[in-house]
């Protein structure tokens, strides 16, 4: 008999271990996948039993396990039992003067994080940032971002993308449609974005053009008034089908940010609904809080075929990565970064 898709739902746990109450949840829930946080990560054996304890309470050995390790400030993975990346500003920087430095900095980088989440048995990190932004917006993107130039920031974000590639990681690319121009931080607020639509594709839309063939892309809480004033990015099936879909062709697995965030409206059933139904193939819940996962797991539904198709492209990306010298690379880098301002 063919096993049902599992639930369109990604979910992080609580602490170091999964309690028994989680392994029971995760088994009748079925999610597609999991998510860790700082929380989560004490040390490398500690990370590796989490990582294939929560595949094995869904009984897929294949199950996505997915990380938000950009480098900079948004790293769940710290010294010191891991080493410290830098912001993607740093490589941004470089590109000032030396794209092609800036470029081979973008791959080493991505390569490096790539092996060390490998090593983990982690296959999905929540990265590159792939956002542009302007002067005066909100610092949750700030240096997370390359730069402020749309086709640099593209092509640094594609070089980034195929270091993890290699590294036998699958990069998420975020957050689409562009989460630069926000004067907010979608954690605590809704941010809106009023730029016209010739602007939006002139800026923000250009690096995700150049990244549409990559595996999996994760959808901004932001409005962006001129395609849907009222409602995010994330559920506005205008927003997704018309524009990330279809002026931007984005053909990967697309992910909700994470729905916890005080930008989305309503409880967790139903920002679960409205997520699926504006056309997310994932809903992602990221704070491991019991009540809220069980919301979300009652509104659920089992991903459907095309998102489960996207899946299945997707994870055909997934390599077996050739062996690389951690230290030479890492050196090379620290030379490279070495002409950028700190």
């Amino acid at each position: 008999m063919t096993r049902s898709k599992p639930a369109a739902a990604v979910f992080g746990c609580s602490g170091l271990a999964l309690s028994d109450e989680e392994r029971a949840f995760f088994r009748d829930a079925d999610p597609f996948g999991f998510i860790l946080f700082r929380r989560n990560c004490g040390d490398p054996e500690q990370v590796r039993r989490l990582v294939d304890d929560m595949r094995a309470s869904v009984d897929r050995p294949d199950a996505p396990v997915m990380i938000d390790q950009e480098g900079g400030r948004v790293a769940r993975l710290r010294p010191p039992h891991w080493p410290a990346h830098p912001p993607l500003r740093r490589i941004g920087d470089i590109a000032l003067g030396d794209p092609e430095a800036a470029a081979e900095a973008a791959w080493i980088n991505g390569r490096l994080i790539g092996h060390m989440l490998h090593e983990l048995g982690i296959t999905i990190d929540c990265a590159p940032v792939c956002d542009v932004p302007v002067q005066g917006a909100h610092d949750v993107i700030g240096d997370r971002a390359f730069c402020d130039d749309p086709e640099m920031v593209g092509a640094l974000a594609r070089v980034s993308c195929l270091g993890f590639l290699d590294a036998g990681v699958l990069p998420v690319v975020k957050h689409l449609p562009g989460h630069g121009r926000a004067f907010a931080d979608s954690h605590l607020e809704l941010p809106v974005v009023e730029a016209d639509r010739v602007e939006l594709a002139r800026t923000d839309f250009v690096p995700f053009t150049v990244l549409a063939d990559m595996p999996i892309g994760m959808v901004a809480h932001v409005v962006y008034t001129a395609i849907d004033s009222e409602r995010p990015a994330s559920v506005s099936p205008t927003v997704i089908g018309e524009t990330i879909r279809g002026a931007l062709s984005f053909g990967g697995l697309l992910l909700s940010d994470d729905m916890s965030m005080q930008a989305l409206a309503g409880d967790m059933a139903a920002r679960t609904r409205a997520l699926l139904d504006a056309g997310c193939d994932v809903a992602v819940h990221c704070n491991g809080d019991m009540a809220e996962m069980r919301a979300v797991a009652g509104a659920v539904r089992p991903m459907d075929d095309a998102g489960w198709a996207r899946w299945i492209a997707a994870h055909e990306r997934l390599r077996v990565p050739s062996p690389i010298d951690p230290k030479a690379l890492r050196a090379r880098m620290d030379e490279l970064l070495g002409g950028a301002d700190a």
